[in-house]
């Protein structure tokens, strides 16, 4: 248990530090190639569990393989009632980034246009911040949670989190007892519907993840002869036909609430024969939410042969596949159709897809809390494309939302900055963000 010795001032500044701290996390390379190839979280896990030892509290820092470095901390609450822990967490990895394609060296921490730029910058070391600057503000000036609170920053998230969340849960559960809900990345961002008003869409649900593998063996032989067993032309005609598919739309109920919700905002009927109409409508936010309303299959990376007159015996392909809460079961009945006899499949990595109710008090708590930093939000859920850790914590009963608090500029390319070149995030964002997460933990 943390028992955090800080004295007490008398000004809560909970956004305070929230800029410089982002900063310092960016400037540490912790890319994440998953092929252990990396520098690994150990440097960052380490500035972090130094930010929480300043102020009193006592960490835990576990790794999964070297380098491969969580740090969790535990603050008591207040009231002795209340012992169902609210867990908040972030990964400290980033996806890779090469400097000659951006405007500012991505692990640079540049401050430039009003932004902070860095890989990073949204996915996820904002959050990694905002978390860091207010608990810190909070033990300085003695405002300790009412409900415990579980602070967890991870290894490994873009790779799927076996080196990070997974481990942790699988070896760690002790870390996570008494958490009942959790909040993390991608959700609490705003989709401006015009200058007094805004929706924050909160995360509520994700897509499952199947990274498979498909495997055509062949006859082997001569380039120059016939071939009517040909692995390579097997394979091309199966990712032809699984690349082409037309995956139909299935609303599920996160979906179908975030598009009630729209239609009513932006004054636009949506049309159950068409329901991607009314994406046009969210500008770039469309490109996330209409990749929620279908399963998804897309071929990424093709492997075969060794010479060019040789017909090789094995061709491979890898295929990121994507399914709906609800709908596992119809996308692997699909695929197998699809792909036919002939072709083997192989889940390389596969994950849950999760989904909890958009109500409840902890989301009453986000709209009172973003209704205090912006009088014209309104919370709306949606469902996640990608996944995140929270499909780890959910199999420890734990319900999820991603709550990320930015109030954006309307011309922002939001969904553009995950995993993109030139990825940043706002300074006013994320002091927004830091002001709004305090309010929130008072109301959680």
């Amino acid at each position: 248990m943390s028992e955090p010795t800080s004295t007490p001032s008398s000004s809560p500044a909970p956004d305070a530090e929230v800029v410089d701290l982002c900063r310092d996390l960016l400037r540490i390379d912790t890319s994440n190639f998953g092929d252990g190839s990396g520098p690994g979280e150990r440097q960052a896990a380490e500035y972090v569990a130094e930010q929480l030892a300043e102020v009193g509290l006592e960490t835990t820092v576990f790794e999964s393989e070297p380098g491969r470095t969580s740090v969790v901390t535990r603050i008591e609450g207040t009231d002795p009632t209340r012992t169902d822990a609210l867990l908040m967490h972030g990964h400290l990895d980033v996806v890779p980034a090469d400097a000659a394609d951006w405007t500012h060296d991505p692990f640079s921490g540049e401050l430039a246009d009003g932004c902070l730029w860095g890989r990073g910058a949204v996915d996820m070391k904002d959050m990694d911040a905002m978390i860091l600057s207010v608990v810190r503000d909070r033990i300085r000036t003695g405002r300790l949670p009412a409900r415990p609170l579980i602070l967890a920053f991870l290894a490994d998230e873009e790779a799927g989190g076996l080196l990070g969340a997974h481990w942790g849960v699988d070896h760690h559960p002790d870390l996570f007892a008494g958490a009942t809900e959790a909040v993390s990345e991608v959700g609490g961002f705003s989709l401006t519907v015009r200058d007094d008003r805004r929706l924050y869409l909160i995360e509520t649900a994700q897509k499952g993840i199947d990274w498979m593998r498909l495997t055509v063996d062949g006859r082997a032989g001569h380039g120059s002869m016939v071939s009517s067993e040909n692995a390579v032309t097997e394979l091309a005609e199966a990712v032809a036909r699984l690349g082409r598919h037309e995956w139909p739309v299935r609303l599920t109920p996160t979906v179908q609430a975030f598009l009630d919700a729209v239609g009513e905002e932006f004054g636009v009927t949506l049309d159950p024969e068409d329901p991607e109409q009314m994406l046009k409508t969210l500008g770039n936010v469309g490109r996330i939410v209409g990749a929620t309303m279908r399963n998804t299959t897309n071929p990424t990376m093709l492997k075969a042969g060794y010479k060019h007159n040789v017909i090789p015996g094995r061709a491979e392909a890898y295929v990121d596949g994507r399914y709906l809460p609800g709908h596992e079961h119809e996308f692997a009945a699909t695929l197998d159709e699809i792909l036919g006899p002939n072709v083997k499949r192989e889940s390389l990595v596969h994950d849950i897809a999760v989904q909890t109710e958009f109500g409840g008090s902890l989301v009453d708590a986000m709209s009172t809390a973003l209704l205090a930093e912006d009088p014209g939000a309104r919370t709306v859920p949606y469902c996640l494309s990608g996944g995140t850790d929270a499909k780890s914590f959910s199999t420890l009963g734990i319900r999820n939302f991603g709550f990320v608090p930015l109030r954006l500029p309307p011309d922002l390319d939001f969904a553009g900055m995950f995993h993109g070149v030139d990825e940043r995030v706002p300074v006013d964002s994320l002091r927004f963000g830091a002001r709004v997460l305090d309010r929130f933990i008072d109301l959680a």
